[in-house]
């Protein structure tokens, strides 16, 4: 059986973001998936996925609330009773390809996205990473012993992991692509062009803003005026065709807020 895991934490996003990573897992796996979500708020997640609490992890709650930190979380060992190669998914995704191929590409070692925005600096994107359990406790270790030190040294928690296993493997590039960074025309087409699905993407990763929901309607929430002169996204219909729960029905825990 694959393991595939998540982790939702706060009030950024419900739990529709992560109903529709488990229904994209489900129509896009022929193996089957043990799908696991860490979260402090199981509300609302499909009785298909199993909630585990989040595992613990000391953060300051500087970075901990607006920084991917508490990641690192996983690295840990043991890790509840997750065994075996695992593969991590940031709950801001769209699947929309094949998966089973990131459990047999590199088996039993570290991979994970090339970052886009720094490609040949050897520094892996963690929207969608596979790891053997238990293998590299030390980054999690090492962090605990001195998370401040850990802090000052890396700008993000990505940053930190890559300088821990210089040895990863990078997914195919066609695989994972950032809607912003890869499929987003630039300025001022973006104005003018929808942006486009590349036939062999498997996974689309969600990088800052916008979320999923914002740009299907063609929003790009900014704060300022004139970030919206160049921020703009048209809307995006194949996000809709691809981000969906429709097909897992009602069976959640609490509650079913009814958005397909």
């Amino acid at each position: 059986m694959a393991t595939i895991i998540c982790m939702k934490w706060g009030t950024r996003y419900g739990p529709e973001y992560v109903n529709r990573l488990y229904a994209g897992v489900k129509r896009h796996t022929k193996m089957d998936v043990r799908f696991v979500c860490f979260t402090d708020d199981g509300s609302g997640l499909h009785q298909g996925i199993e909630v585990l609490p989040l595992p613990p992890i000391d953060i300051p709650e500087r970075v901990a609330s607006f920084k991917p930190w508490p990641k690192l979380s996983v690295w840990q060992f043991p890790l509840f009773d997750i065994a075996g190669d695992v593969l991590f998914l940031d709950i801001d995704l769209i699947i929309t390809g094949p998966l089973d191929d990131f459990f047999t590409f590199h088996p039993g070692e570290y991979c994970v996205i090339e970052n886009w925005t720094q490609i040949g600096q050897g520094i892996g994107n963690t929207s969608v990473f596979r790891f053997p359990a238990g293998r590299y406790a030390e980054i999690f270790e090492r962090f605990k012993r001195d998370p401040e030190a850990i802090l000052k040294a890396y700008k993000v928690e990505q940053h930190y992991v890559s300088a821990m296993i210089p040895e990863q493997k990078f997914w195919p590039a066609e695989w994972c692509v950032s809607f912003k960074h890869s499929l987003l025309p630039p300025f001022p087409l973006n104005w003018f062009k929808t942006p486009p699905l590349p036939e062999n993407t498997r996974i689309v990763a969600f990088t800052g803003k916008p979320d999923p929901d914002e740009a299907a309607i063609g929003k790009w929430p900014v704060k300022a005026w004139y970030k919206a002169i160049y921020k703009h996204v048209r809307p995006t219909q194949w996000i809709n065709e691809h981000w969906t729960d429709k097909d897992l029905g009602l069976n959640s825990r609490g509650r079913s807020d009814g958005r397909g």
